[in-house]
């Protein structure tokens, strides 16, 4: 297969890494030169391009399979809004004009786009309802990733990854110094986040709909903080509720919306496509980032 991943950054170079390991031909693309280096190193072939620049996408291969996973770099909405929206659509319609259109595409969306669910599980069924502007923003790229790519005769699947955590973003500091605000946290590590589009890809799975990525076990935030501390030999963190933290003026209006919300994502039908994790939940996944406190 001839995988083409635009926006080769944290789960791009590791999804490359692993397809490149099982032999499949792969381009990475990065809007700057600078992150090229990267891209090769993982076996791929390094492309500059830019997805908010129509002008630039000439520069993309003909490709079998198109995984659209740039990231607006944390920034606001309207950020978001150039790169998830606007971005996949000149992707979608450079490819959609050429003799050799891709045969699929994969857009990596959020669980973000569910909202509030006081706790409930959530799935592939649950209803759409994002709460900030950027979520919505990433909703209506997953439309683009559907229905628009399905107009240009691509078939399209979202993927939506749960928070990811792995080498560089594993935020033990964070939950073990505290203080830490009660509600769940829906994991999944950068190699499993990478390895479920690889398998969804390879296996030829899920074409025309979303799959939630999200590993086993949705964490308590102060379980998960309890058991970080116990495992680094520390003493367990201060817990706060929300109506604590607002009181105390500690949480930023962003901020504040992000733990109002709070739902248990499910990967059961994941789980029924036949991927298989590496790290099931954040007890094997956090062990790396474990040792290397405990060395000092």
């Amino acid at each position: 297969m001839h995988v083409t991943v635009v926006g080769c950054g944290y789960v791009g170079l590791e999804l490359a890494r692993q397809l490149v390991e099982r032999d499949h031909e792969v381009v990475g693309v990065r809007r700057s030169e600078s992150g090229l280096d990267a891209v090769a190193g993982t076996g791929a072939t390094a492309v500059a391009a830019d997805a908010t620049d129509p002008d630039s996408l000439a520069a993309l291969p003909d490709t079998d399979a198109v995984v659209f996973a740039a990231s607006s770099g944390g920034r606001g909405a309207a950020a978001a809004r150039a790169v998830y929206v606007d971005g996949l659509a000149n992707v979608v319609r450079e490819y959609a004009e050429r003799t050799a259109t891709p045969d699929r595409l994969v857009y990596t969306s959020s669980t973000g786009v569910y909202g509030d669910h006081g706790g409930d599980w959530v799935d592939e069924s649950t209803p759409l309802e994002p709460t900030t502007d950027k979520t919505r923003v990433l909703a209506e790229a997953e439309r683009v990733a559907l229905a628009d790519a399905d107009a240009a005769g691509i078939d399209g699947t979202v993927a939506r990854f749960a928070g990811l955590y792995g080498p560089d973003r594993y935020r033990l500091e964070r939950y073990i110094e505290g203080p830490v605000t009660e509600g769940y946290l829906n994991m999944v590590h950068r190699d499993d986040a990478a390895g479920a589009v690889r398998h969804l890809l390879v296996e030829d799975l899920a074409r025309g709909e979303p799959v939630l990525v999200v590993d086993d076990e949705p964490a308590d935030k102060w379980a998960f903080a309890d058991w970080l501390a116990d495992e680094c030999g520390v003493d367990r963190p201060e817990k706060r509720t929300t109506e604590e933290r607002i009181a105390a003026g500690d949480l930023s209006e962003p901020a504040e919306r992000r733990v109002r919300t709070s739902k248990r994502c499910s990967n059961a039908y994941l789980r029924e496509l036949g991927y298989g994790f590496r790290f099931p939940t954040y007890r094997e996944g956090y062990r790396d980032a474990i040792e290397g406190f405990l060395a000092g």
